[in-house]
């Protein structure tokens, strides 16, 4: 019998470029090619508005089995929404405040080239934290993330915190190009596996898979088969590769039925 198989796959990175719509091009090739095949889902750590303004227009439910926004602590199965945790009832108001003040101290003595707006989202089970501001434009976004890559301002930023705050059970990982998330530990993008029943196996595609990253979690987790992506592009190569190697193992199952006789 031939197994029954989910694709989940993260947003920013794998199924688009950081922050962009998702290219009609490979929405078609998604939803008439893939979804022949297999069941699909996705997994943000930004909140359900962004995810919805990245996977183009239409209804979201419709073209995905399961949508996970924050790292699957916002879900949903067949447009039907799954219980959820908040932030501030694992922390507690008092630890929460603490560690965001913090945070806007550390922030208004950092030096950058340039700072915008928005430097704390506050989403529904995790804080995600940008530096430099998440009102920046695209411009800006690439150049924060060039200045970054050479100055390790997040990496940086996170073994503070990690030293200030040892005893909060925090998890810290950084995505895309300028803010990292930070969430109870338990509450990265392995969280949503615990929804996801009654397949025999789930290839989960992401491009931060390294340590520290918000795909590594799930990535190197024994309940997925990972495949790690570098671009919308390259996500779409090896879906091809994997359809057709599903569809030769279907076709040898099927000539190794044995003949009955009447």
């Amino acid at each position: 019998m031939s197994k029954k198989i989910i694709c989940l796959f993260d947003v920013d990175g794998t199924l688009t470029e950081p922050q962009q719509p998702i290219s009609p091009r490979f929405e078609k090739f998604l939803l008439e090619t893939v979804k022949k095949e297999f069941d699909i889902a996705v997994i943000g750590g930004s909140d359900l508005n962004k995810i919805q303004k990245q996977l183009g227009s239409g209804n979201l439910f419709e073209k995905y089995k399961y949508v996970f926004a924050e790292n699957g602590l916002i879900a949903f199965k067949n447009g039907k929404a799954l219980p959820s945790q908040m932030i501030q009832d694992i922390l507690g108001e008092d630890s929460l405040q603490d560690f965001i003040n913090f945070i806007l101290r550390y922030i208004s003595e950092l030096k950058l080239p340039f700072k915008r707006g928005t430097f704390i989202e506050f989403r529904t089970g995790m804080l995600n934290i940008s530096p430099v501001g998440r009102n920046c434009s695209k411009k800006e976004r690439e150049q924060f993330y060039e200045y970054d890559n050479e100055h390790h301002i997040r990496e940086k930023f996170i073994q503070v915190l990690k030293k200030e705050f040892p005893d909060l059970g925090l998890t810290y990982s950084i995505g895309g190009q300028i803010s990292f998330d930070v969430y109870p530990i338990g509450c990265d993008k392995t969280y949503c596996l615990r929804h996801i029943q009654g397949y025999d196996e789930i290839h989960f595609f992401g491009d931060k898979t390294a340590e520290g990253g918000n795909d590594y979690e799930i990535y190197e987790s024994d309940l997925t088969i990972g495949h790690r992506v570098t671009c919308p592009k390259d996500t779409m190569n090896q879906l091809n590769v994997l359809i057709t190697l599903i569809k030769e193992n279907r076709e040898k199952e099927q000539l190794n039925i044995p003949l009955q006789c009447v």
